[in-house]
């Protein structure tokens, strides 16, 4: 028996107000299978899908068989992204390398096209995945409301209002949420610091430089001794003041 899923309340964010903005660059671009004229329009869909699950999607990464099935009709946008979220390029770039809220994260991110409210709707799916597994739980998410209200069976989700009433811009999903947790990097080896080439020490003391050194320099500069003018010693005593300034 599987556990339901638990409550939580939702915030107000970004994404469940409307708003009315003027369209512009910043706004998200609707793919949707509707209303395509020929089967060649199906690439900006496939893309579109890819773009948003992936990141982006290599030539190893691409799934052959579901863009068949996709162009054929036999299968709806809905089914393509549930087959992109239960891939193996899904699976070992995202699910096995992240927490369960991490991944909680990341799909809601991805198929809902928002960023979770809180720490009680991590808790609250990440309670499905460790249930029902994480076929269950993409499941979930795609036969959920508010899926089947924003994208419906035929369109490709994407991230929802980034533009905020006060003119700003909310971040782009990859750039607030990399593929790799912090722990994940470590674990990988990277970021660190390597040195490739041996650190320079100082000069002993006993060894000569050789002709060109810098710091041959300072003895060339003593070697030449006084040049120019020597300081003049005048005090402000001697001077003639009423002789010196001209007369008008």
């Amino acid at each position: 028996m599987s556990i339901p899923l638990l409550e939580y309340a939702p915030t107000t964010q970004n994404s469940r107000i409307k708003g009315y903005e003027v369209p512009g660059d910043e706004q998200p671009r609707v793919f949707s299978t509707d209303n395509l004229l020929s089967s060649s329009e199906m690439d900006l869909p496939i893309e579109a899908a890819y773009r948003q699950i992936f990141f982006h999607a290599f030539a190893s990464d691409r799934e052959r068989f579901l863009e068949s099935q996709l162009r054929s009709g036999q299968i709806t946008v809905r089914d393509f992204i549930r087959g992109l979220c239960l891939s193996n390029t899904f699976t070992n770039s995202f699910y096995n390398l992240n927490s369960n809220y991490r991944f909680v994260t990341h799909c809601v991110q991805k198929v809902l096209g928002r960023d979770v409210y809180n720490d009680a709707e991590k808790i609250a799916w990440s309670i499905v995945v460790a249930t029902k597994g994480r076929a269950g739980f993409i499941n979930d998410l795609l036969n959920s409301d508010e899926y089947l209200e924003n994208f419906g069976d035929n369109i490709v989700p994407f991230q929802r209002r980034r533009v905020l009433p006060s003119g700003a811009s909310e971040l782009p999903f990859n750039i607030q949420s990399p593929r790799y947790d912090e722990y994940y990097r470590g674990k990988l080896g990277f970021p660190k610091v390597t040195w490739s080439v041996t650190p320079r020490s100082s000069r002993p003391v006993a060894q000569k430089p050789k002709a060109g050194d810098p710091s041959m320099f300072a003895a060339m500069a003593q070697s030449l001794g006084k040049i120019g003018n020597q300081p003049q010693s005048i005090s402000a005593l001697n001077l003639d003041y009423q002789s010196l300034v001209p007369r008008r």
